[in-house]
């Protein structure tokens, strides 16, 4: 999915601080705590990784994780080694736009569909018949988009034009971001990055694990089409459900726009400096805005 080298960048210095979760879930803050993977998990390992195996999410993706090590155990070795190599390089430099150009090599390989069941070249044509709404109002073709995808396992929105300027336009010069995602136990982080439009997520224990085979779990599609004439960007999603909930990844969404698109400056500026001055970045900070907001409260887990 990610360039190698510097994808890498973006999630090993997290890893040596806190491994893909942060259990600050109480009033105080509470250090990571080692050991929380259960033993049948580790049984399988012939020669352990305890910097993984001590990430409390490392059970989620066990089964690839396995897979990879099993299937090709060299691959597996130099995913690690590369890890080690890249922890002086500054955080926040991944590119998964690299990723969709392998997934595009991919799926024309297997027609429109691939493996993971994301759909190549997603039109909003594809799913709005556009000569039928042409007439209508942006508020009216909101409540049909609305309608059409309430009872789908998936999340849609309808985005201001003005707003989705302000939130693509910081996109361009910042395209990748660290969410915490709400977990009963902590947070688990995933990496955002934009390629076009699409908005891909993946988890960080997904990078550290399967490096640049890494798949999107969620990718957020934003159609453009009718903000000239009606005002408004539609936006609807894939998911892997295997792993998030619909609840899960409308947290993701929510903080798109908290993000990107807040008019509070200083809550933007934790953008700016994880892709400018990734020295300076400090991940509680991410912690603090997301409480502060409210965005992941009653979220439910898998």
């Amino acid at each position: 999915m990610w360039d190698g080298e510097k994808m890498a960048a973006a999630m090993v210095q997290m890893s040596c601080l806190y491994r893909g979760m942060l259990a600050v879930r109480t009033t105080g803050i509470r250090p990571l705590i080692p050991g929380l993977v259960p033993s049948q998990f580790r049984a399988f390992s012939v020669k352990k990784e305890p910097e993984l195996e001590e990430n409390p999410y490392y059970s989620k993706y066990e089964e690839k994780i396995r897979k990879l090590r099993s299937s090709k155990p060299q691959e597996y070795k130099t995913r690690l080694e590369k890890r080690s190599e890249v922890k002086t390089q500054p955080l926040g430099q991944s590119r998964q736009a690299e990723f969709v150009k392998y997934m595009d090599k991919e799926l024309d390989k297997r027609g429109k569909e691939g493996s993971t069941g994301y759909t190549k070249d997603k039109t909003l044509g594809s799913i709005l018949n556009l000569d039928m709404v042409k007439d209508k109002s942006g508020s009216e073709i909101g409540e049909l988009w609305k309608q059409y995808f309430a009872n789908k396992d998936t999340i849609s929105a309808i985005i201001p034009g003005p707003t989705f300027d302000i939130i693509f336009g910081r996109a361009k010069s910042c395209p990748t971001f660290l969410y915490a995602l709400p977990q009963q136990e902590g947070y688990e982080f995933f990496i955002g990055q934009w390629s076009g439009q699409e908005l891909h997520f993946t988890s960080l224990i997904n990078v550290q694990t399967m490096g640049d085979n890494a798949p999107s779990q969620v990718i957020l599609y934003h159609y453009s089409d009718l903000q000239k004439d009606k005002g408004i960007v539609l936006m609807t999603a894939e998911m892997d459900t295997k792993f998030l909930t619909v609840q899960q990844a409308q947290c993701l969404a929510n903080q798109v726009q908290l993000f990107y698109g807040s008019q509070r400056y200083e809550t933007f500026r934790l953008v700016e400096t994880f892709n400018h001055k990734p020295a300076d970045f400090k991940h509680m900070s991410v912690i603090a805005e997301l409480e502060q907001s409210g965005i992941g409260l009653g979220v439910t887990t898998k």
